[in-house]
């Protein structure tokens, strides 16, 4: 294992920024793992760090294809994570909305082009992601239709789901987006928490990503698929949203099963402690998400549900 620094900030009042990534092997530029671009997401350093572990076990045992390398970069963001914010702590922006980065911009820019430099050279790129809506995801692995998109490889990381979805305008700053455009295949893996360690479906990812790189001839490891993985294009969810504020009490959670006509959750008048909103299942399917904030706002997205064939 190597240690490198791929981006040095110095700071007035603090410790050198730095992103510190950890190189396994020394042939060609295979997979690039990327973990915590926000300050919150604990689930996504946590993830990388036991990969990291369990890639110095594989390395020592001389069970990394010596043509091959692999990098994982655990954090991209200390500095939020250490004060306890999802982004930059001086100006509230989002590192993964300015790639590819500028290396003469704003601080967010010049660190996006600092990590892109370091990375863009890989084959394959895996961003342990977490999604802009607060709430509880089955665990799936996304791509972004940009025309480069590789299906059958999204499979092999033996997730439940793999959702395809239509860049947005806003998207075309996103590590993934670039990191496609630049001829790297780029795969997002979300689990099921971002702020808190879910050690299932941690576990889950760090099975999924050992599977895929021996899948790729990179490390030998004995993995067993268990996953008949299913793809979805992220349009063909059925959303249900809110047209009432108030206390939500959820009665399904993500991964239930539900009949249409089921009672999804109600909402609690805050003051009088009535219901004022029942959430009903318009259809048969599966709670592929759930929001989980107790006091829930007008208009917001509650659930996400795969309807059944």
């Amino acid at each position: 294992m190597h240690k490198k620094t791929l981006f040095e900030m110095n700071s007035l009042y603090r410790d050198t920024f730095r992103i510190q990534g950890y190189k396994f092997g020394h042939g060609e530029k295979s997979v690039c793992i990327i973990g915590a671009m926000r300050g919150n997401e604990i689930q996504q350093i946590y993830i990388c760090s036991q990969i990291v572990a369990k890639l110095k076990e594989i390395e020592q045992a001389g069970k990394l294809n010596k043509e091959k390398s692999v990098m994982v970069v655990p954090c991209c963001n200390n500095y939020s994570m250490n004060v306890g914010k999802r982004f930059w702590p001086a100006d509230n922006t989002d590192i993964n909305r300015m790639y590819p980065g500028y290396n003469l911009g704003e601080t967010t820019q010049r660190i996006a082009a600092g990590i892109f430099e370091g990375i863009q050279d890989y084959k394959i790129g895996i961003q342990f992601a977490s999604n802009y809506i607060s709430g509880e995801f089955l665990p799936h692995v996304k791509l972004m239709d940009t025309g480069f998109t590789e299906l059958d490889m999204a499979k092999q990381f033996d997730f439940p789901y793999v959702i395809v979805r239509k860049p947005k305008p806003y998207d075309t700053t996103t590590l993934n987006y670039n990191w496609q455009i630049w001829d790297t295949k780029a795969f997002s893996l979300y689990t099921s928490s971002t702020d808190v360690i879910d050690k299932e479906t941690a576990n889950m990812a760090i099975e999924a990503v050992l599977g895929f790189l021996a899948k790729q001839n990179i490390i030998e490891y004995n993995h067993k698929d268990i996953y008949d993985t299913k793809v979805l294009d992220e349009c063909d969810m059925i959303n249900v949203k809110s047209d009432v504020s108030g206390i939500f009490i959820p009665e399904k959670g993500h991964d239930d099963t539900i009949k249409k006509g089921d009672v999804l959750a109600n909402v609690i008048d805050p003051y009088e402690g009535h219901v004022i909103k029942q959430f009903i299942a318009p259809c048969d399917g599966v709670v592929f998400f759930v929001q989980d904030r107790t006091l829930l706002l007008a208009n917001a997205l509650v659930y996400k549900i795969i309807k059944e064939d």
